[in-house]
């Protein structure tokens, strides 16, 4: 199975050079797939396929009319992240969680940033992810958001950019530790021979991390993982990480705040929770806080949780970092509250609200990306050069008519990874989104969730839009 018909195109490659020459990283796992006799490649990615689909790898479209459930496309070839890329990535990302960290303490608090005129009162207050009811709360140690997944994309020349933060109920961490433990039997030596950093503890380490930000005083804490149920689209990963973790996995009609504190229904009467990690919305979380029409949460929780009696994970009213018009001033917090440069670049971004940013995204739209600043999973989104007139015209009229709600970003030309397409190989377009744990100290997860665009000439990772994944290997 040969790559010499592989070409870069121009983009940048995380395998190969422009001249068709291996990297020095990638080329032990080069040399072993151009060893593979023909249709062997071809059976392991199948019997890779057949493994992910009897573990379930599974994720649910919503608005789908033909099927709610499909399995998570695999590609086998992985792609590889050398130890000094990695090593800036993982300071990168310390740095920054540290300082959104301390941005969404301040906006629940004192405010500093806004006083100081760095950031907008206007953009905080604005932010659909700005939660008044958290003002004034006070998380164990501090810590707000205690999981994150940044998205990282790396352009035609090299640079990593950051591409969106995300605070909320970040998913995909399970297909991480499911591709991992796929490749490993499908390539065991060149994996042992590249030293290739484990993520099989990260179930491990969330625990602790659990653990370790439980409210003070009440000795080995009791921990849980809220799920909305079957229906969601992340559910196997709920019960996944449950499982790997040991922990029940429960909703919110298994759960009841008696006394002031939480409990979870057991047959053997109620069971207090200390440590609740919750995979659904703040607005579905307590519907005496938030809305009120929501069957998904716990009447009560959240004033278990202002008494000191619960930890959040992640605490509610992180979503205001999730906003993208609020990541384009993340630079401007690490320089604020660190007193650093970004190591860690922010794509360049024009935020809409502004006048002359405004202009310019109207006379530019066909060779921008626009987004809309609190959608998700490759929607609300155009990407100008390859959008009609009149998806164009549409988006210009959106921007118009509420401005705060977008932002626009040159149009990157992301890198790529070989891709098994109809028996050969092509480049397909990557991100990567590693998971940074923080509890007393942030932990970054070696490697992440690379996605990958399998529709040739996509820039559009995203599962729900005919995305799937890669095995990512951060070398030792």
């Amino acid at each position: 199975m040969k790559f010499n018909q592989y070409t870069t195109d121009g983009f940048y490659d995380e395998l190969f050079f422009d001249d068709g020459t291996p990297r020095p990283d990638a080329r032990p796992l080069v040399e072993r797939i151009e060893a593979l006799s023909d249709g062997e490649l071809a059976q392991r990615h199948q019997a890779a396929e057949r493994a992910l689909l009897r573990m379930g790898i599974t994720f649910n479209v919503y608005g789908d009319d033909t099927t709610t459930e499909r399995i998570f496309p695999f590609d086998i070839i992985p792609r590889i992240v050398g130890r000094d890329d990695w090593e800036r990535i993982e300071r990168g990302l310390r740095q920054r969680i540290r300082a959104l960290n301390h941005f969404i303490d301040d906006v629940y608090h004192a405010q500093r940033i806004v006083h100081d005129g760095v950031i907008p009162a206007d953009v905080v207050a604005s932010s659909e992810g700005f939660r008044p009811q958290c003002v004034g709360l006070d998380p164990p140690g501090g810590i707000w958001c205690h999981i994150t997944g940044t998205d990282l994309v790396r352009d035609r020349d090299g640079t990593i950019y950051v591409l969106e933060d995300n605070l909320r109920c970040p998913s995909g961490v399970s297909y991480v530790l499911e591709n991992r433990a796929v490749m490993k039997r499908m390539f065991p030596k060149v994996f042992q021979g590249l030293r290739v950093r484990p993520v099989a503890d990260y179930p491990g380490r969330l625990l602790s991390m659990l653990e370790a930000v439980a409210p003070v005083g009440i000795g080995r804490p009791s921990v849980a993982v809220l799920t909305p149920g079957v229906y969601n689209s992340a559910y196997f990963e709920h019960s996944f990480l449950a499982q790997q973790m040991g922990v029940e996995l429960v909703e919110g009609r298994d759960l009841v705040v008696s006394d002031g504190v939480l409990h979870m229904r057991t047959t053997r009467g109620l069971e207090r929770v200390d440590v609740l990690y919750r995979r659904i919305d703040d607005d579905f979380l307590d519907p005496t806080c938030f809305r009120s029409d929501s069957a998904l949460g716990v009447p009560g929780i959240m004033e278990a949780y202002r008494q000191g009696r619960l930890t959040l994970v992640n605490a509610p009213g992180t979503g205001v970092a999730d906003d993208k018009v609020v990541y384009g001033y993340v630079p401007d917090m690490i320089r604020y509250y660190l007193d650093e440069e970004a190591i860690l670049p922010n794509v360049p971004t024009y935020l809409c609200w502004r006048e002359s940013d405004r202009q310019y995204v109207l006379d530019h739209l066909d060779e921008l990306v626009v987004k809309a600043a609190n959608e998700s999973g490759g929607y609300g989104m155009l990407i100008g050069p390859h959008a009609t007139v009149a998806e164009r015209k549409d988006f210009a009229e959106r921007i118009v008519a509420a401005p705060r709600n977008y932002i626009a970003q040159p149009t990157l030309g992301l890198s790529r990874v070989p891709t098994r397409v109809d028996g050969g190989f092509e480049g397909r377009h990557v991100d990567l989104r590693p998971y940074i744990l923080y509890g007393p100290e942030p932990f970054v997860l070696p490697g992440g969730l690379t996605r990958v665009a399998l529709r040739k000439g996509s820039l559009v990772v995203n599962s729900s839009q005919g995305g799937g994944s890669k095995d990512t290997w951060v070398l030792g």
